[in-house]
């Protein structure tokens, strides 16, 4: 695809998430809400849950044998853990603004200012269900233009509820990237847990030629040592 119309395909869609995002904040305005973060009746989201969700930028990186930093804005706990499910299931676009300053922190931490941002992409079903892409909006929210350089060449199960190893297998293989070469990236998603996702992702944009420098996630899944397969996570974390 030449350079110019890549480039008119990513406005589009950008301009076209934006969009969605103010019609379906639109109509919230009409229907009833509660605090996302507490519950409190009357406000989308109380000041207290949104003072909660002032950004923290905090890197980890991934396992052993690839050591790329990741940065994220927030711990995914707490308020940050339900309003993000509140963007993500139940259509409350709105919080995305709210959520904008903890990606842009993190990508702001990577200080590779010139770097293209490339979003983890979103599932066809996830897509459909939501009608919008939960990291671009976030994204468009905080002022950050994307990159779709990334797509999925088959279906993957839910990641929750699988271990460590069991993630890496789910999605191995599942992304390649187009249009990649020469480029200098970092990766974005919502929610980092083991790192297995992004490590699809940094592994299909290097073999299309890209380098990957880090990547930038609203929030982090804390560390949370037991026997729980679901809360195992391959990072260590620094300030």
């Amino acid at each position: 695809m030449p350079l110019r119309a890549q480039h008119r395909g990513v406005e589009t869609r950008w301009i076209a998430a934006t969009v969605r995002g103010a019609l379906a904040e639109a109509l919230a305005l009409v229907l009833p809400v509660v605090c996302a973060g507490c519950g409190e009746p009357d406000v989308a989201l109380c000041e207290a849950c949104a003072e909660a969700l002032r950004p923290a930028a905090e890197r980890q990186t991934l396992a052993a044998d690839d050591p790329m930093p990741v940065w994220s804005g927030l711990r995914f706990d707490g308020v940050t853990a339900r309003v993000l499910r509140a963007l993500k299931e139940d259509g409350r676009t709105g919080l995305a603004r709210h959520l904008a300053p903890a990606l842009a922190a993190a990508v702001a931490a990577s200080a590779h200012p010139t770097a293209v941002l490339v979003p983890v992409p979103t599932s066809r079903a996830a897509f459909r269900r939501r009608g919008y892409r939960v990291v671009e909006l976030v994204a468009a929210r905080a002022g950050l233009r994307v990159a779709p350089l990334l797509f999925q060449t088959r279906r993957t199960a839910d990641q929750r509820g699988l271990d460590q190893d069991r993630r890496r297998e789910n999605v191995a293989g599942s992304l390649r990237a187009r249009d990649a070469a020469a480029r200098r990236v970092i990766v974005i998603d919502d929610v980092v847990t083991t790192g297995a996702t992004l490590g699809e992702a940094a592994r299909a944009l290097r073999v299309a030629g890209a380098d990957v420098v880090g990547a930038a996630t609203i929030a982090a899944t804390p560390l949370r040592r037991g026997t729980n397969a679901g809360s195992l996570v391959a990072f260590q974390t620094h300030r």
